[in-house]
């Protein structure tokens, strides 16, 4: 009967499906973050599929005002993005579009099938770097010792280790001149792949020379090369976790994003993580966020170097770290400490990267900064020069 009535311009009786088209292209690009490797290749395969949507929806949208408006946004979107017409596109299936090795499609697909909305795209930021360092998941940060080998991460997917040694004589201030890290077999996805660092060894591949793990053309994990022995970045998709690491003059920096429900999975004998706990106190030696401009046994004339061998003064230094770090948060405070520390103008990249790299990873903007948690101007207490959140106080003190 139905076909038997329809004896004039039949699509009529076919709704538009223009708002459909929108929300499937809204919820394939709503994972995909702009500061990770692959964005633009994802993007253009979704805004094909949504062109094709549209262009399926053509003649039963041709009057849809919203529907015009979406073609045009199709267009100058991939004008902007430098996508071909011609190319794969997204499944706009849901059941499809979840890859088992892709850690942000697998949450999705359990919300998706009724399960409860997970934690686990909530994504949380570690780092370490100078003298050392180091922010933690918690975004605590903290100056340290821990001198010899150390855990930063050690959960059930990835374990971290990190190895620091002294920076000057007479200073209990380190760097790290080696980093380890496993990332642990994982279904069909990857098998266990190692990768190690050294100063003046930051190779483009895991330690069995592979440079990607998963089978033919999944890519479940990769590295790639930024800057030849002195920039890599590790890309795991099937924990949605991503690594940068640099050598910056002799020592190595790194910064970690990774899910929080990833991060929580650990057992109770790895509850040593810098990462995720800090430092022990015993190795801590910053107060609260204060970091102790190093002076040794002398009056410190306004001006004058802070040791024989640094070539810094608290003058100088602070306008070193300037010219970099415009504001004066906790990584500014940081490099003002290691040039006085050291005397190694490599510091002052190190602390500028390490800020580049939270704003690349770091998932939530208002906390990349990061200040003293005093309010008030810098303060000189138990006989020790303090950065604080103004001025570096410049009273003069002898150190016992």
């Amino acid at each position: 009967l139905p076909s038997v009535l329809c004896l004039g311009d039949c699509q009529l009786q076919t709704p538009c499906q223009i708002q459909k088209c929108t929300t499937d292209f809204v919820s394939l690009t709503s994972h995909l973050n702009s500061a990770l490797e692959g964005f633009d290749l994802e993007f253009c395969k979704a805004l094909r599929a949504y062109s094709a949507c549209t262009y399926r929806n053509s003649k039963a949208c041709r009057g849809n005002l919203v529907y015009h408006s979406a073609v045009l946004g199709i267009s100058d979107l991939m004008s902007q993005r430098n996508c071909s017409k011609d190319g794969p596109t997204s499944s706009t299936n849901p059941e499809m579009t979840h890859d088992s090795c892709n850690y942000s499609g697998h949450t999705e697909a359990r919300e998706h099938q009724g399960g409860e909305k997970s934690p686990s795209l909530t994504y949380l930021f570690c780092g370490l770097f100078g003298d050392p360092h180091l922010r933690t998941f918690k975004d605590h940060f903290q100056t340290c010792k821990v001198e010899g080998a150390w855990p930063l991460i050690d959960n059930n997917y990835l374990s971290v280790q990190v190895t620091n040694v002294p920076v000057v004589p007479g200073s209990s201030a380190t760097a790290t001149n080696k980093i380890t890290i496993i990332f642990k077999s994982y279904r069909d996805c990857t098998d266990q792949k190692v990768y190690q660092a050294v100063t003046d060894d930051l190779p483009a591949a895991f330690v069995d020379g592979t440079t990607s793990g998963g089978d033919g053309n999944t890519k479940s994990l990769r590295i790639v090369e930024k800057v030849s022995g002195n920039y890599v970045e590790m890309h795991a998709k099937y924990i949605g976790t991503t690594v940068y690491i640099r050598q910056l003059g002799r020592y190595l920096t790194l910064a970690i994003r990774m899910p929080q429900e990833l991060v929580m999975a650990y057992e109770e004998s790895q509850d040593l993580q810098l990462c995720v706990n800090g430092c022990p106190s015993s190795e801590r030696i910053d107060d609260s966020g204060h970091l102790p401009l190093p002076v040794r046994g002398q009056l410190l004339p306004q001006g004058g170097a802070a040791h024989p061998w640094s070539a810094y003064t608290l003058e100088t230094a602070t306008t070193k770290c300037h010219e970099k770090m415009l504001l004066k948060d906790i990584y500014f405070y940081s490099c003002v400490f290691d040039l006085l520390t050291t005397g190694d103008a490599n510091f002052t990249a190190a602390a500028y990267s390490a800020l580049r790299d939270v704003e690349a990873l770091h998932p939530r903007k208002e906390h990349w900064h990061i200040f003293p948690s005093s309010g008030s101007d810098s303060v000189c207490k138990d006989g020790k020069f303090f950065v604080g959140l103004g001025l570096v106080c410049l009273m003069l003190l002898a150190v016992l």
